[in-house]
């Protein structure tokens, strides 16, 4: 006859099993075998966050934007020689760099005064920038992404910066612009999403052309 202490002490020993059993799983093997997919070739560059390295010291991620600044820009930002990211909800004023340890939008409504208030003087600093009308300022370039930390952006809005960057920079303008047809990505599998330009690799591109000017 099994006594009510036999019966505990089966179930017991059931769950202790059951526990070892799921933590070698889901705890060891698991972990483990998505680690060893993570570092196969041709997987380990996003497993690792999709870094960019430049002379062996990473510069930043390829999916993740923040937006430099020109120190020249502080006093004339038509001397600016980046390509810019939409602006970040954690900006400090209309425009300038996030702040990448912060992740989101600015929770304000589409019909939010202080959101209109916001793109307007986006747009105007933008167009005064680029020396643009305020109507040439694409909608990427006035309004923030969910996360803040968008790495792309639109054609449109690489073209209106080629001007700029290709003056400061040195390059002649039609170098630049065959710069960001090369730094644009089509629609994902031919129909989905929008064409795309990443920042980082566009800004690093340009950095290369102009050291290779004799």
């Amino acid at each position: 006859m099994i006594t009510v202490s036999t019966a505990v002490l089966r179930q017991t020993m059931a769950g202790l099993r059951l526990l070892l059993v799921m933590t070698l799983l889901t705890g060891v093997l698991y972990p483990l075998a998505v680690w060893s997919v993570a570092r196969l070739p041709g997987l380990s560059h996003q497993a690792e966050g999709s870094v960019i390295v430049v002379d062996g010291q990473p510069v930043g991620s390829q999916h993740l934007g923040i937006d430099l600044v020109d120190p020249a820009s502080a006093q004339d930002p038509t001397a600016d020689r980046y390509f810019h990211h939409r602006p970040s909800a954690g900006a400090d004023g209309p425009l300038g760099a996030g702040d990448p340890n912060q992740s989101g939008g600015s929770n304000l409504a589409a019909d939010n005064d202080e959101l209109t208030q916001l793109v307007h003087q986006r747009a105007a600093a933008i167009a005064a920038r680029e020396g643009v009308s305020v109507d040439a300022v694409p909608a990427d370039a006035v309004t923030a992404s969910g996360s803040g930390l968008d790495p792309d952006i639109s054609p449109a809005y690489a073209e209106l910066q080629v001007g700029r960057v290709a003056r400061v920079a040195g390059l002649d303008e039609q170098r630049v612009r065959d710069l960001v047809t090369a730094h644009t990505a089509g629609r994902e599998l031919g129909v989905l999403g929008a064409p795309t330009v990443n920042v980082l690799a566009l800004n690093l591109a340009v950095r290369d052309a102009v050291h290779e000017q004799p």
